[in-house]
């Protein structure tokens, strides 16, 4: 290596590794790299960036990892286009990450805007974006930069929502293998008012996304009442015990939904579609419904599955046999004789 490529390395180590002399900033670091030694599938990871404290403070203690383990690293902004400033914010961000030697990439969502259910579908199509980018370049990991007070949002959003043990626990470090990329957070662990002084202290910046305190969104009002409900004796410790010991029993489930699915279908690789054994539907309700949820987001390629209510009604309707074809979930389930065909649904 030229000895202007040391000094260069030299001079990028040295602006990052500065930072991490502030006590709280390396307590933060010390918690993301524990996560991504123990998840990260191999040393080359994509992070996603919206400028807000979170998303800003997991570009610099990412990078500070990519740098420490020798890692491959890239960063992907999303412009979505909901607002008329989205693409001058996503310019800056790119601006302010360049300061500090931090390249990154704007994707732009360019398809119809939705009028109902804007939050849900923006994330739907922004995860789909960066997924399509990690999988242009061979990268299988994808970093997210929610934290903890995202994971008791999630929480209280799908309680209030009935949502049942697999809803509850989805939001946590990672979820594995979707469409060969597996989502981590690894900053799932570290308070919001952290990422905020890191930010501020790195960056001296951040984006306050006006969605945030929109009271028409249902996250919104429920960020408001949080308050509330500390005040009334909401124990956020006892909130996250209630949420691992809720994890504990998913992972057991999760045991005999994987042996459901090998045992009991079968994909057909060429035609793309799954093959389903009546046996399947005779194993107990919650692991038919979690199977073959996983069998429609694999053949669909969607991140976020079909609501469970709906999943509850199909699958009745199949074992009754009253509807022998149905369309979910961007996909089509259709019932011929004793056996189940799931393939993708074709849009015109």
């Amino acid at each position: 290596m030229k000895r202007k490529n040391i000094n260069v390395n030299k001079k990028t180590h040295n602006i990052f590794f500065y930072y991490l002399k502030d006590k709280k900033i390396l307590l933060a670091f010390e918690q993301l790299e524990q996560i991504l030694k123990k998840r990260l599938k191999n040393n080359s990871f994509s992070v996603a960036v919206s400028g807000g404290p979170d998303s800003l403070a997991l570009a610099y203690l990412s990078k500070c990892y990519a740098l420490k383990n020798q890692c491959k690293m890239n960063i992907f902004i999303v412009d979505h286009k909901l607002r008329k400033e989205s693409s001058i914010e996503a310019k800056y961000v790119q601006k302010i990450l360049s300061k500090i030697r931090l390249k990154s990439k704007i994707l732009v969502w360019s398809s119809k805007k939705p009028i109902k259910n804007i939050q849900a579908i923006a994330r739907e199509n922004r995860l789909k974006l960066l997924i399509k980018a990690c999988k242009s370049i061979n990268i299988n990991n994808l970093l997210l930069g929610h934290h903890e007070e995202d994971l008791y949002e999630n929480f209280l959003i799908r309680l209030f929502r009935g949502s049942g043990l697999k809803g509850l626990t989805s939001f946590g470090e990672t979820n594995d293998n979707f469409n060969g990329i597996s989502i981590l957070r690894p900053m799932i662990d570290i308070n919001k008012n952290d990422l905020i002084y890191i930010s501020k202290k790195v960056f001296k910046f951040y984006v306050s996304d006006p969605n945030n305190i929109d009271i028409k969104f249902k996250r919104s009002r429920l960020r408001k009442l949080i308050p509330e409900f500390k005040k009334e004796g909401l124990d956020m410790k006892k909130l996250r015990m209630t949420i691992n010991n809720l994890k504990a029993s998913d992972f057991a489930i999760n045991y005999y939904v994987k042996r459901n699915i090998i045992n009991n279908s079968k994909l057909i690789v060429d035609s793309k579609k799954y093959i389903i054994k009546e046996s399947f539907f005779l194993e107990p309700k919650e692991i038919v419904l979690r199977s073959l949820i996983l069998i429609l987001n694999q053949v669909s390629g969607r991140f976020y599955p079909p609501r469970g209510k709906n999943m509850i009604l199909v699958i009745e309707n199949l074992i009754s046999e009253k509807v022998n074809k149905i369309t979910i979930g961007g996909c089509v389930i259709e019932k011929i004789k004793k056996t189940v065909v799931i393939y993708k649904e074709k849009r015109a």
